[in-house]
């Protein structure tokens, strides 16, 4: 289901006006994960290091097809977490569950892995070394070569092939190690710092096969602290601090549970509203107010109130909480705990 977003240009007197041009609703082509059909379950997974827990009794789930943010402070336990479902490491305690089996049985899970510290053998050519490994992951030769053919000539990068990889910038070796990690078609993707030394072309370039990859099946685990591309790729966040989730859900109702009932209005002419039992007044501007509703009143009450003063509304909206604030708040509170 897509969101909808209603706007609006002018309200003068009891009438809204809405120029012919401008559409009703606008839906965003963000589709909803599937939540009663997941790919990777986590029930209660514990990582100790000696005396120190970083992994505690985490568990969620993550739906096939989806772009899922995992988040967190540095030294939140993201890394150990992400070890341990690839099986670099080992838990403690808890069940890994990928397609319903568990991860540890299986003899190659269907797993791409891109870690912030990137992996590639310097003095390998960039195509031997793609194709070398693709095939550990489970490709013949045959199949290797024509996947890693075909996304170097996605990514125009085709004259690389016999380039050392001490001789690519870390941009270049940005996107030869994404081809690592999906050129052997994964299930589940997992992505730590993706974007990390891409320039915005190139970014926009990674963003769109991610998402292609999504719409095509794969399901995407996302670790990154950039939060405005949590906000614009992920559908669903998991916010990780001192080992345990503190946050998960879909991000617009994670938005909407941290919501302040704070509204954006710009009107027409100046206006210096009194003082009213029911919103609280924050001037930004002559024309312009940010209001926040007290007790059970609603945004209807806010335009009701407005045209009974002759106001003419320009712009009307809610203002929603940025996912750094979000971030900020919640692990400020949680680490008081």
């Amino acid at each position: 289901m897509g969101r909808i977003i209603w706007h609006f240009r002018r309200i003068e007197g009891n009438q809204i006006c809405i120029p012919e041009e401008f559409p009703y609703f606008w839906f965003s082509n963000q589709i909803n994960c599937n939540q009663m059909d997941y790919l990777l379950e986590l029930n209660g997974v514990v990582k100790d290091y000696g005396g120190f827990r970083a992994v505690d009794q985490v568990g969620f789930n993550v739906p096939k097809s989806c772009i899922v943010g995992l988040l967190g402070p540095n030294g939140a336990g993201k890394t150990s977490l992400i070890r341990i479902i690839t099986g670099i490491t080992q838990a403690d305690s808890g069940q890994i569950l990928l397609n319903d089996q568990n991860i540890y049985k299986i003899q190659d899970p269907s797993i791409g892995y891109m870690p912030e510290e990137r992996g590639l053998y310097k003095k390998m050519k960039v195509g031997e070394q793609l194709v070398f490994l693709a095939r550990l992951r489970g490709l013949r030769k045959e199949d290797a070569e024509r996947s890693v053919v075909s996304w170097m000539k996605k990514f125009e990068i085709e004259s690389w092939w016999t380039k050392k990889v001490e001789e690519l910038s870390k941009g270049m070796s940005q996107k030869v190690q994404f081809i690592a990690t999906v050129s052997h078609n994964p299930k589940l993707i997992i992505l730590d710092e993706p974007f990390s030394g891409l320039d915005p072309i190139n970014t926009n370039l990674i963003k769109d096969e991610i998402i292609r990859l999504k719409n095509e099946g794969a399901s995407i685990l996302f670790s990154t602290h950039r939060m405005e591309q949590v906000e614009e790729m992920c559908e669903h966040i998991i916010l990780i601090n001192k080992g345990k989730v503190v946050l998960n859900g879909e991000v617009q109702a994670v938005r909407n549970q941290f919501k302040e009932h704070l509204f954006d209005v710009e009107l027409e002419s100046e206006y210096s509203p009194p003082e009213h039992e029911d919103f609280e007044w924050i001037p930004v501007s002559p024309k312009r107010l940010h209001v926040r509703l007290l007790g059970e009143k609603t945004s209807n009450d806010i335009l009701h109130y407005l045209i009974q003063q002759g106001k003419s509304v320009v712009s009307f909206r809610e203002l929603l909480p940025s996912f750094n604030e979000i971030f900020i708040k919640t692990v400020k509170e949680k680490s008081h705990e």
